[in-house]
């Protein structure tokens, strides 16, 4: 592993992942500064791919790159940089050059503006089971419940678990409820969920420990689709309560 002070402000950290990938740390919080900086590197590499490049995966502090070394190589030589590939010792030595040369310039990068999806969503009843418990754990109303959890965007802050499924940050301090103390062995697609202090959507069928207060008719793996996920890492989702009747009359559309 390897620390590089290249920024002056923040620590950065990279580290090898195998052979083909190298994990960038860029804070040891979760919070909006660190989202920002993975979301402005992620902007960057998604602007000026290097040779080589095949894929990124940004999670709560890190975005992880992968690379394949031949093409790597194979582009270094046929463009005559070969100054650069004597430089480095390994197709991985020189990924790291490369990017601790673009973290050191991520000051004033602006990551792309977010993408805003709507979420509408039944809660309670046979579709939010757990809605009266988070009400009883917060001293709440189940439609206070309801109203906080639909007031304001959540940040997708990474994507994963099971496929498609977003790690949502905003929830209201007043609703964050601690997971069950015993996980369903099925929760059905389209369940939203409140884990602690974070909410999420469960996409496919799945075990799960989250309090489930609603569901979407919406989507959010699609595996015909060329993006399966509906929501990526990035993304402001807004929750937009809908009725029962509603919800019904949705899913047989779809």
């Amino acid at each position: 592993m390897s620390i590089a002070p290249v920024h002056p402000v923040f620590e950065v950290k990279l580290s090898p992942l195998g052979d083909t990938a190298i994990i960038v740390e860029l804070g040891s919080a979760i919070d909006c500064k660190t989202h920002e900086r993975v979301q402005a590197l992620r902007t960057y590499l998604q602007r000026e791919p290097f040779p080589g490049f095949v894929e990124l995966v940004p999670a709560y502090v890190t975005l992880t790159i992968f690379y394949d070394p031949m093409k790597l190589l194979t582009s270094l030589a046929e463009n005559n940089w070969h100054s650069q590939a004597e430089a480095a010792a390994s197709p991985y030595e020189w990924v790291f050059q490369l990017l601790t040369n673009m973290v050191s310039k991520l000051e004033g990068e602006q990551a792309a503006a977010p993408r805003i999806v709507r979420l509408p969503v039944c809660y309670g009843g046979e579709l939010g089971p757990d809605l009266a418990a988070v009400a009883e754990h917060s001293g709440l109303s189940e439609k206070d419940v309801i109203a906080l959890h639909a007031a304001q965007p959540y940040l997708v802050h990474m994507v994963g678990f099971a496929p498609g499924f977003p790690y949502l940050g905003g929830l209201p301090e007043r609703i964050a409820t601690p997971r069950r103390t015993t996980p369903r062995l099925r929760i059905e697609p389209g369940s939203v969920g409140i884990g602690g202090n974070q909410t999420g959507v469960y996409p496919i069928i799945s075990p799960g420990g989250w309090h489930i207060i609603g569901r979407t008719p919406l989507a959010l793996f699609r595996p015909s689709h060329e993006q399966p996920s509906l929501l990526q890492a990035g993304d402001q989702v807004y929750f937009e309560p809908i009725s029962y009747e509603a919800f019904m009359a949705w899913e047989e559309q779809t």
